[in-house]
């Protein structure tokens, strides 16, 4: 029995076809779409924070000093500057995983990202039941 070498041409046809893959291509392209739902997120981050800072220009305070709203805000714009970086590394290590076509999910960014949320959601529920309102205030009725 004699064994047969195969020349290595077909090794780099076969892995220019798998770059070819339709499959793969999806795969690329959900990755990036992915990114792209991340970056909209950390979009939205930074604007709720900015917003939340901004509030007080809208509304008279009842005390002149600038009271914690703003470490509210920059707690927000801080999760968002973390989810760009997160979001971007996670893209790159995905895209790498697709490469190498070893790519397995993980759950530990989406339980993490959860948590975030669900924490800086309660701290916007509980400083817009605990801050006074002005009395000059549309919201407080007659």
């Amino acid at each position: 029995m004699q064994l047969e070498s195969k020349p290595t041409t077909d090794k780099q046809e076969t892995k220019k076809l798998g770059r070819l893959n339709p499959s793969r291509i999806r795969d690329h392209l959900a990755n990036e779409r992915t990114y792209l739902a991340w970056m909209r997120t950390a979009i939205a981050l930074l604007g709720f924070g900015v917003v939340i800072v901004r509030l007080r220009a809208f509304q008279v305070p009842l005390v002149p000093t600038p009271g914690n709203g703003w470490k509210l805000g920059l707690v927000f714009s801080l999760v968002g500057l973390i989810t760009v970086w997160l979001s971007t590394a996670h893209y790159f290590a995905v895209r790498r995983d697709i490469e190498d076509d070893n790519y397995e999910p993980t759950d530990r960014w989406v339980i993490l990202f959860s948590l975030a949320i669900m924490i800086l959601g309660s701290g916007v529920i509980y400083y817009v039941f605990t801050t006074p309102l002005s009395p000059l205030s549309p919201v407080i009725p007659d």
